[in-house]
């Protein structure tokens, strides 16, 4: 139902906060950061003349759209400076709105999050709104100050440095949702990879991992992790069962996070998310998120 006239500013804003926390999350990577955003343009609506907002939605995801960019822009620089290698922070998927469509599931995979890392963030943000939440050119183009011309060729920039990332052949630009696997494929290789490394299974884990498969742990400085990524099959593979020899797993289990299943871990009284990049049938990254503050936004 959309907003009438009686509405109050409260109730106008919260029938639109899943879609605005859906999109400051998809441009910022952090929950922690797009709710910042969020509470930020919640503000400036209930000082808004209402009377001169003919769609509230469009305004708001202008607001928002512009609060996430500058803070996109101040975070990159701090991103630099992370210790070990930086990871998004993974949410419960009911937290960030509707996936309705393809775009809006792939948008929020973790591995296309970490690929978004990618573009510059004005090619970021252009890439989210048109992919993600459908926005033509002009309406893009009023939002980020730019021409719709050049609209054009920044979503196109980023929409190659996704490919090149995600392995697509040269000058290829993929649709969204192209490189997922059905949920079913995705939690049976989770499954199949849990048991391995459980079970120090060699063979077994060999054959789910592709051969320039790499391993991202994030840490930040709070927990020892690798601070490089891993890369290759037989590194991998190494680590992971020297992992499981060393430390015992409680409380292993499957969960959800970002749209997608979720290895979780209680490792030593720390808890641990494992998210895969799944492609072809194999698992193409492996990306284990350890900095317990990245953690405070998923259930228990």
């Amino acid at each position: 139902m959309g907003a009438t006239a009686t509405d109050t500013p409260e109730a106008v804003f919260e029938e639109h906060r899943g879609l605005l926390l859906g999109l400051a999350y998809r441009l910022l990577g952090s929950m922690w950061d797009a709710e910042d955003a969020v509470q930020e343009a919640y503000l400036r609506w209930t000082r808004t003349d209402r009377a001169q907002v003919r769609e509230p939605r469009a305004f708001l995801v202008t607001v928002v759209s512009r609060l996430a960019l500058d803070q996109l822009r101040s975070a990159r620089v701090t991103r630099e400076a992370y210790v070990g290698p930086w990871l998004p922070e993974p949410v419960d998927t009911a937290a960030v709105g509707p996936l309705d469509t393809a775009e809006l599931r792939d948008t929020l995979s973790f591995a296309t999050l970490h690929l978004m890392e990618r573009p510059t963030p004005p090619e970021r943000a252009v890439f989210v709104l048109r992919e993600a939440f459908e926005l033509p050119y002009d309406a893009i183009a009023a939002i980020v100050g730019a021409t719709a011309a050049n609209c054009r060729q920044l979503h196109h920039r980023a929409a190659k440095r996704l490919a090149d990332g995600r392995g697509a052949d040269a000058g290829a630009v993929p649709a969204a949702g192209r490189f997922q696997p059905s949920g079913e494929e995705h939690s049976r290789l989770l499954t199949r990879f849990m048991n391995a490394a459980r079970d120090g299974d060699l063979a077994a884990l060999t054959e789910l991992l592709s051969e320039d498969v790499t391993a991202w742990n994030d840490g930040g400085g709070k927990v020892r992790a690798a601070l490089r990524p891993i890369v290759g099959r037989d590194a991998v593979t190494a680590f992971v069962l020297g992992l499981a020899a060393r430390y015992p797993f409680e409380h292993l289990r499957i969960g959800e996070a970002n749209g997608q299943p979720a290895l979780r871990v209680s490792l030593e009284g720390r808890e641990q998310v494992t998210l895969l990049d799944v492609r072809d049938g194999r698992i193409r990254a492996i990306f284990a998120v350890l900095n317990p503050d990245k953690l405070t936004r998923l259930a228990p």
